[in-house]
């Protein structure tokens, strides 16, 4: 019994790894086709954001089964819950994929123009995250995922000084708005795909000590009050 349980549990990680995988391709595309304004990198995108979607339900209906007939306990039932919101969170790294390429096609209207901020290294440094989360997953190493909460805050100052910087580039030369705009909101995507990237390692934590975590900063607050 506890051997076709424990496949069960491989075969739900295995799944998630593979989508995983899909979901950090979706965003290294969508920031490729920015770079080059690629539209049918785009498309690859909306296609393998359709895959995921389709991964997202099969592993949400796989870890539901196992919650109604195993009625696992401890670190098993943790490890499935964890599995069924990191799941959640992969899926909006897709998302946020898709959002990308949505602005790449509205600059298709404009010409190119070079703005002053690092969309590159915000982008390596939210896909960075995402791996670390996921190498913390699976060598079940909650010292791993602890090390991604800390990148979070690297990745938050980039899309305020993008966001600043380019709200006075709009100031000082307004026929680049347009441009400037699309820039904010692809920025503001990779923000998000860093706090997706958190709220993983933060499962993986739960997962693997037990111990939650998330609004860390609230309970630093109440310890110091």
């Amino acid at each position: 019994m506890r051997l076709r349980f424990q496949r069960s549990l491989d075969d739900l990680k295995e799944k998630l790894l593979v989508m995983a995988g899909m979901a950090e391709q979706s965003i290294q595309r969508a920031v490729e086709a920015y770079r080059t304004r690629d539209l049918s990198i785009c498309d690859l995108v909306d296609h393998g954001e359709l895959a995921i979607n389709r991964f997202e339900r099969e592993i949400d209906q796989m870890a539901l089964d196992l919650l109604a007939m195993e009625q696992p306990m401890a670190i098993d039932l943790r490890f499935i819950l964890a599995v069924i919101k990191i799941n959640a969170d992969l899926e909006r790294v897709g998302d946020s994929a898709t959002s990308i390429c949505d602005r790449v096609r509205d600059l298709q209207a404009f010409p190119v123009a070079d703005l002053p901020v690092d969309t590159p290294k915000m982008a390596s440094l939210a896909a960075a995250m995402v791996r670390k989360a996921l190498q913390a997953f699976i060598e079940a190493d909650a010292s791993v995922a602890e090390s991604v909460l800390s990148m979070d805050d690297n990745v938050d100052k980039l899309n305020d000084t993008a966001y600043f910087t380019l709200l006075n580039l709009m100031k000082a030369q307004p026929e680049l708005a347009p441009q400037a705009l699309n820039a904010i909101m692809i920025s503001r995507s990779l923000e998000r795909v860093a706090d997706h990237a958190t709220n993983i390692a933060e499962d993986v934590i739960f997962w693997v000590r037990g111990a939650d975590v998330r609004h860390h900063s609230l309970n630093s607050e109440s310890q110091s009050a």
